[in-house]
């Protein structure tokens, strides 16, 4: 902490909740909860979709596609907006262009309109994203594990609620979830315009190669090619099950809740406890084998529904575990800013899940087995991958955050 200037004190504490985090964090948080709805929001009603404007499955997955290969993209340009402009404008900002292209997304008349318009809405999720991590670390108090638990118990919540809002909304009209998300990401845009305060820009802008840089490091390379790995697997799961499952909106719907349900239980809960017991790296490998495991049984079984349904929900718990520690290892994984290193990290990730959906897509045209068994080998491949760059990552499970204070928080922020 010596080499980051203290600011200067002044009477003012930041308005806090009962919780003890200052309402600041509880804004973005709420935020990035709506933010992830938009991952999952479409589960529901993607067969819908593809029955009334004529569109294959493939086609259909360009939604996640062109979502997911926009925000990786974006993602290397997030730390030179944010450290030009301050954290706050480049939240506003995201969220802005996602109301925008979410409500534009409603009102398309065809396949590729929406494809366009969840490609723009990934300029917005990325600008947003990347941000609100970096903030919710810097200003949390209680140190960097707490504050990542609570960013992934935000994630668990948006990914679990999204498909029940697509489902709920999607009984409607196949338009209802875009318009939910644009009034949704309306009220978070207010929350944070009143509760979070104007943040400074940064002492020394970040530079356009820097996400490039840090990946000079093997250990934040090798946990971000791990993580494109199994993104393969991850979206094969979100974007191609309900072609096989072949159920109604509510059915997807509530499947895919309780999977997001027990992604953020055991993000929030069980990772903590199987971390401090096991250690990182070697709960990583597991979570992700047994995730590789469940993809391949429900490759074996992809004409029995059952199996599907059990094999999606008991897959959060896998996904939980496993998000929580590699979010937290990518911020401690290399010696730069925590921006810089998410950036670097959701580029690279962003990558597998842009490709993962059209060829799932593809593949299922052919045999609906195929996709899963794709994601069970390219997760599989993840676990090898961590365990050749596992010496880069031996000190992650050494570094343990001490709590700091709102001041030291306020100092972060501003290093970052």
């Amino acid at each position: 902490m010596s080499s980051i200037p203290q600011p200067t004190r002044d009477n003012t504490a930041p308005a806090t909740s009962p919780s003890g985090q200052p309402k600041a964090v509880w804004a973005v948080a709420f935020a990035s909860v709506i933010a992830f709805m938009g991952i999952g929001l479409v589960d529901p009603i993607l067969k819908p979709i593809g029955e009334q404007l004529n569109a294959t499955p493939s086609q259909v997955s360009l939604l996640f596609t062109s979502y997911m290969a926009v925000t990786g993209v974006a993602m290397l340009v997030t730390g030179v907006i944010s450290s030009r402009f301050g954290a706050k404008k480049t939240l506003l900002s995201g969220l802005a262009i996602i109301i925008v292209f979410a409500a534009l997304a409603g009102m398309s008349g065809s396949i590729g309109e929406i494809i366009g318009f969840r490609a723009g809405w990934g300029l917005g999720n990325a600008l947003f994203i990347a941000t609100a991590l970096a903030t919710i670390v810097g200003a949390a108090t209680g140190g960097v594990a707490k504050a990542i638990i609570l960013y992934e118990a935000a994630l668990g919540i948006g990914i679990a609620t999204g498909p029940l809002l697509g489902g709920v909304l999607g009984g409607i009209s196949w338009r209802g979830p875009f318009f939910g998300v644009s009034v949704l990401m309306a009220v978070a845009f207010v929350a944070i315009v009143v509760l979070l305060p104007e943040t400074p820009k940064a002492a020394h802008p970040t530079s356009i190669t820097a996400p490039f840089k840090a990946l000079r490091h093997k250990g934040l390379l090798t946990v971000s090619i791990t993580a494109l790995l199994y993104n393969f697997g991850f979206f094969t799961l979100l974007a191609f099950t309900p072609f096989p499952l072949d159920m109604g909106t509510y059915a997807i719907g509530f499947i895919f809740c309780g999977w997001g349900i027990l992604l953020a239980l055991s993000s929030v809960f069980l990772a903590p406890k199987l971390q401090a017991r096991f250690g990182s790296l070697p709960m990583m490998a597991l979570s992700l084998s047994l995730f590789a495991i469940d993809l391949a049984v429900m490759g074996i079984f992809t004409e029995h529904k059952i199996v599907l349904v059990v094999g999606v929900v008991i897959a959060g718990a896998f996904l939980g575990v496993n998000n929580t520690l590699i979010t937290e290892a990518v911020m401690i994984s290399a010696p730069v800013e925590r921006s810089t290193a998410s950036a670097a990290y959701s580029f690279v990730r962003f990558g597998g899940g842009a490709a993962a959906p059209w060829v799932a897509g593809k593949l299922g045209e052919h045999n609906m087995s195929l996709p899963f068994w794709l994601g069970a080998v390219c997760t599989a491949a993840a676990v090898a991958v961590l365990f050749i760059g596992r010496g880069a990552l031996a000190h992650i499970d050494d570094h343990d955050p001490a709590p700091h204070s709102v001041e030291e928080a306020q100092a972060i922020t501003v290093g970052d």
